[in-house]
C-alpha cells in the first residue's frame, strides 16, 4: 500500500492583489517564493540570534527521540535561557543534556502569559521586530499571533491541524512539511487535533490501514520561502537541518466565530464546539438502545449528516 503523494504548488513573486483573487480562494497549500521577508534570512545566525535575543527564560520541549507526539506526550517540558536555546539547538551533540546527549530542542513561542496572551515575536523579542517582515496579505486587524519556531536536526513535529490560515515562513535552515487535506480527516486517527500515525515516511498499514487513503502533499522550505497553510490543513514538519520559523496566524472568519480564550490558535470554532456537545449528547441518548437499534439509528444519522452537512463542492 501507499499514500498518493502530490507536490505543493511553487509560485514566485506573487502579488498581494493575485493571491487573494485568484489564489487564496482555492484553500490550497502554496508555497511562495521571493517574497521580501526582511533582512532575517541573512541576519538570523546562531551568533547572532544568541546576543540580540538575549538571555530571557523560554519553555521548550525536550525530546530523546526524533518524531515527537503530542498525545502519548514523549517530551519533557524544560526552560533554557533563549542564547542558549538557540546555541543548544544548533549542536548535534550536547556536553550539557536534560536527558541524553543527543536530545532534541523545540520551542514555540509563547505570550508573557500564556492563558491570556498570543505570541507576537514583536512583542516576545523586539529586538529582532526591526529584521523580519511578514508578507501583507491580509488585513492587520485580521492579525491574530506570529510563533517564533526553533529546531533542532532531524526533529520532527507531529501531524496536526489549526484552525486559522497562517504562513509558515523559513527564516532559515530547511524544513520538510507533509500536508493532508481536510477531506482525508477520517484517515488520519485522529486524537483531538493530531493524528496518531507518528511515522508517516513508513507508516504500520496493519495498525492504520485506512491511512493508505490519504493524499499527501509534500514540499521542501528553504530559507526565505513562505508556506500557505489554509485552516485545518493537517501539516507535519520535519527540520533537515537547524532552522529558525515564523508562523503568522491570522484570522480569516469573523472574530465572533473563534473561541476568545484560545491563545494557540487551535481550539475549534465556538459552533463546530457546541456541534460536537450535542452530538456526544446524541450518542448517549442511542446508547439507551439495544445495539441492533442503535446501529440503525446511528447509521441513519451518519447518513443524514452526509446529506445535510458535507460541502459537495470543497476540494
Amino acid at each position: 500500500m501507499a499514500v498518493q503523494r502530490l507536490p505543493v504548488l511553487r509560485l514566485d513573486g506573487v502579488s498581494r492583489e493575485h493571491f487573494m483573487q485568484h489564489l487564496y480562494p482555492q484553500r490550497k497549500p502554496l508555497v511562495l517564493e521571493g517574497i521580501d521577508l526582511g533582512a532575517c534570512t541573512s541576519k538570523w545566525t546562531v551568533d547572532y540570534l544568541s546576543q540580540v535575543g538575549g538571555n530571557k527564560e523560554v519553555k521548550i520541549h525536550v525530546a530523546a527521540v526524533t518524531q515527537m507526539d503530542f498525545i502519548s506526550k514523549n517530551f519533557v517540558y524544560r526552560t533554557l535561557p533563549f542564547d542558549k536555546l538557540v546555541q543548544r539547538a544548533a549542536e548535534e551533540k550536547h556536553k550539557e543534556f536534560f536527558i541524553s546527549e543527543d536530545e532534541k530542542y523545540y520551542l514555540r513561542s509563547l505570550g508573557e502569559d500564556p492563558r491570556k496572551d498570543v505570541a507576537d515575536i514583536r512583542k516576545q523579542f523586539p529586538l529582532l521586530e526591526g529584521d523580519i517582515k511578514f508578507p501583507q496579505f491580509f488585513k492587520e486587524e485580521q492579525f491574530f499571533s506570529s510563533v517564533f519556531r526553533i529546531s533542532s536536526p532531524g526533529l520532527q513535529l507531529w501531524t496536526h491541524y489549526d484552525v486559522m490560515d497562517n504562513f509558515l515562513i523559513q527564516v532559515t535552515g530547511k524544513k520538510r512539511v507533509v500536508l493532508f487535506s481536510p477531506r482525508d480527516a477520517q484517515y488520519l486517527y485522529l486524537s483531538g487535533t493530531k493524528s496518531e500515525v507518528l511515522n508517516i515516511d513508513n507508516p504500520d498499514f496493519t495498525k492504520y490501514p485506512l491511512f493508505s487513503k490519504a493524499r499527501r502533499y509534500e514540499c521542501f522550505l528553504e530559507a526565505g520561502d513562505v508556506l500557505f497553510i489554509p485552516a485545518l490543513w493537517f501539516h507535519n514538519v520535519i527540520s533537515e537541518e537547524f532552522g529558525v520559523g515564523v508562523n503568522v496566524f491570522w484570522k480569516h472568519l469573523p472574530s465572533e466565530c473563534y473561541d476568545k480564550t484560545d491563545t494557540y490558535g487551535n481550539k475549534d470554532p465556538t459552533a463546530a464546539a457546541r456541534a460536537a456537545q450535542i452530538l456526544d449528547r446524541a450518542l448517549k441518548t442511542l446508547a439507551e438502545l439495544p445495539e441492533e437499534y442503535r446501529d440503525f439509528y446511528a447509521r441513519r444519522m451518519v447518513l443524514h449528516i452526509q446529506d445535510k452537512a458535507y460541502s459537495k463542492n470543497f476540494e
